[in-house]
């Protein structure tokens, strides 16, 4: 089980950070505008679908709806400023947004399972942050 944990903590991390960015293309301000409250609807809609859930998969699914809309905001500031600064922002959102997902899904785990999912989602985290700064995809 620990393994498996581990395994997909590093897909999952590894997944979000192959994904493409989204291409650098300005946009005007009022698409920019529509774009944050597009985000803002999705985060209350994908919220609101946790409330019927309990205990730790709602907290899940609300970790999740959060990282959704900080990964959308970023992609949304990427595409309007088209800065490179803002392209690593995105990649680095992405890989804290993971963390902090898998971070709550290890809550359903026990004792040293718990533990050691933390610390390899962490380490994933890390991982990813690091190959960020040293300019991997």
């Amino acid at each position: 089980m620990k393994q498996h944990s581990t395994l997909k903590t590093a897909l999952i991390v590894a997944a979000l950070l192959a994904l493409p960015v989204a291409q650098a293309a300005t946009m005007t301000r009022d698409d920019y505008k529509a774009g944050k409250d597009r985000i803002s609807a999705d985060y209350k809609a994908d919220k609101a679908a946790c409330a019927p859930l309990a205990g730790n998969a709602k907290d899940v699914c609300v970790e999740e709806a959060k990282a959704k809309e900080k990964v959308a905001r970023a992609e949304l500031e990427y595409s309007y400023t088209g800065k490179p600064a803002d392209q690593t922002k995105v990649m680095e959102v992405k890989a804290k947004t993971a963390y902090a997902v898998a971070k709550e899904k290890c809550d359903d785990l026990k004792d040293k399972d718990k533990d050691v999912c933390i610390k390899d989602a962490k380490a994933a985290e890390a991982k990813a942050l690091a190959d960020i700064k040293m300019g991997k995809p």
